[in-house]
């Protein structure tokens, strides 16, 4: 016997004119302050109530796509859209999922190395400025706690800076979600707290050696120490959360 076919949801307009948009940003190539039609003109090209137009700019608004202004020149205006509100809606939904150390590093292992590889002949001098200075940062010896969070979470922003030299936005962002999400591990499971001396001299030495790497432009080399790097620090991840009681009170830095 057929099964009756389910009737699908009829969509609102209101989301029909956010798909438009997001559609237009596409294939007409908007920029950043690119003005959308206006209240009245999505109203005709959709045949829509006031209410259904202003909810949809509204809802791009939400999501950071657009910004209104007021005055003679006002309406809604396209946004560079960031990073960070999608970074943390993922990181939120994962936190809720007991992700662990040795998960994230199983993408890691792979991403690091292609985004290693793909800034070769990329990195500027303020970007290798940045770099080291990041090397200098977290060679300074720390015995006080807060100290010792700043160099774990500065350990990470040194492949967040390799990350923004990436020509390959999608791989550039996957970094720094992987990154992110392991500054969010390390915060919240308090994972700076163990003594780790041998992961901080391993991480060190690493990045000084991927540092010299980069300037010669030895690509065999950067693909080779990036993946001996992320298997050597998933290594201590795992060892580290060990120590770390799963049973903690999750802390949110609002800093």
């Amino acid at each position: 016997m057929l099964s009756r076919p389910l009737r699908r949801k009829r969509q609102k307009l209101s989301d029909v004119i956010v798909e438009s948009v997001k559609r237009s940003i596409v294939t007409d190539a908007l920029k950043p302050g690119d003005r959308l039609p206006t209240e009245r003109e999505l109203m005709e090209s959709f045949q829509c109530s006031k209410g259904s137009a202003r909810e949809a700019l509204k809802a791009l608004e939400v999501e950071g796509l657009v910004s209104t202004r007021t005055g003679p020149t006002g309406g809604a205006y396209l946004n560079q859209a960031g990073t960070e509100p999608a970074s943390r809606a993922l990181r939120n939904y994962l936190h809720f999922q007991h992700l662990d150390g040795e998960q994230v590093y199983q993408l890691r292992k792979v991403i690091e190395v292609e985004l290693a590889v793909s800034v070769l002949g990329r990195l500027s001098e303020d970007d290798y400025r940045a770099l080291q200075d990041n090397v200098d940062f977290c060679s300074d010896p720390e015995d006080s706690e807060a100290g010792q969070r700043e160099q774990r979470l500065a350990e990470l922003e040194f492949h967040n800076l390799l990350a923004r030299a990436c020509p390959n936005p999608l791989l550039s962002f996957m970094a720094q979600f992987l990154n992110d999400l392991l500054r969010d591990l390390v915060v919240l499971k308090k994972a700076y707290k163990p003594k780790r001396k041998q992961f901080d001299a391993a991480n060190l030495d690493y990045h000084k050696q991927l540092l010299s790497a980069f300037r010669a432009g030895d690509e065999a080399a950067v693909r080779s120490l990036m993946h001996e790097h992320m298997c050597d620090a998933e290594h201590h991840m795992t060892a580290l959360e060990g120590q770390v009681s799963p049973h903690f009170l999750l802390e949110f830095d609002h800093s």
